[in-house]
């Protein structure tokens, strides 16, 4: 591999990849997309109207979430991100103008798919060292776990995705469906991927140089945005491995799937038959129901004849009655 980039005259690339500071220029963006996609979230704009406090804080949590939840993890306290006054006063500039810029200029401009796109990619870079930051942290107190430096990678290079049920609760929102562990976005995925390969190198499973593994996961996350936004798609590129993955070791042939379908196949047939007694039940009772309300039939012609004569008998039976008397 290092052959390889050393044809390729990448060596000197990568070196001065490793070599470049964040500050301010890739934070700033980092600050930039993450207040944008806090702004695109339905009822942030109302939120920002009505609690300017919750919106803040809300912001703060998409922009040093993953130090949060890596100090957490480490047991560090959650607030040493927010000890750095200079970057928290550059991300509350950014909030700032992002929802309360006059014209709603600076959120305009940096949704432009040029601008936004240069944006997005440097943020991409700063994935990069997050994740590699973790992973070394994490390396410094638990030389010999590989889980752990993997979590705290992870975690600090997606944290604000991890965290975002706390989020939404800051906002008066609640969505446990949404969930990060139970259906993983783009960046989750791609950060954990990140993590991993972080992680194997620091612990020499992976026979390759750190500025090189930085070269070219920076270059794939980049691109890979870069195609997504351009295209308009939501599609990870490791779909198909996913479902092969899936298919292949979670979802195999139960022995137990035929017993299943039986059990199945019984309650419902069980509530079928249940449900066509319960409506013959119910269609008896109305027509009961109605033949008790129904009115009598009018007699026949010879009926009403006999028993007006049987009434005129009794009535001159009982004027004999009283004339006797």
């Amino acid at each position: 591999m290092m052959d390889v980039l050393g044809a390729l005259r990448l060596d000197e690339l990568s070196h001065g990849l490793a070599n470049l500071p964040m500050f301010p220029y890739f934070d700033m963006a980092h600050y930039v997309v993450s207040v944008m996609a806090l702004r695109e979230q339905p009822g942030a704009l109302e939120v920002s109207r009505v609690s300017p406090l919750a919106c803040w804080f809300s912001s703060m949590l998409f922009c040093f979430g993953g130090a949060v939840l890596s100090g957490i993890m480490l047991a560090e306290p959650p607030v040493a991100p927010l000890t750095n006054s200079t970057s928290v006063l550059l991300a509350s500039v950014v909030w700032y103008l992002v929802f309360y810029c006059p014209m709603d200029l600076v959120y305009c401009c940096a949704a432009l798919l040029p601008l936004r796109l240069v944006l997005s990619g440097m943020k991409e870079v700063t994935r990069t060292w997050k994740v590699l930051g973790g992973v070394t942290q994490a390396h410094g107190k638990y030389k010999d776990s590989l889980l752990v430096m993997i979590a705290i990678g992870w975690a600090k290079g997606a944290g604000g995705g991890l965290i975002s049920n706390f989020e939404q609760l800051v906002r008066g929102v609640w969505k446990p469906e949404t969930n990060e562990l139970l259906k993983m976005s783009y960046p989750t995925k791609i950060t954990l991927i990140g993590a991993v390969l972080f992680a194997l190198q620091q612990t020499h499973y992976l026979p390759l140089q750190k500025h090189h593994l930085m070269l070219l996961y920076t270059i794939f996350t980049v691109v890979n945005k870069s195609r997504m936004m351009l295209t308009g798609s939501s599609v990870s590129p490791f779909a198909a491995v996913e479902s092969a993955v899936y298919k292949t070791l979670f979802a195999g042939y139960s022995p137990y799937a035929a017993l299943t379908g039986e059990v199945q196949e019984s309650c419902t047939d069980a509530g079928t038959t249940s449900r066509t007694s319960s409506s013959a039940k119910t269609k008896e009772s109305s027509g009961n129901g109605a033949a008790g309300k129904r009115t009598p039939a009018p007699p026949v012609e010879g009926q009403s004849n006999s028993l007006k004569a049987k009434q005129e008998s009794e009535n001159a039976g009982t004027a004999d009655c009283k004339k006797s008397n």
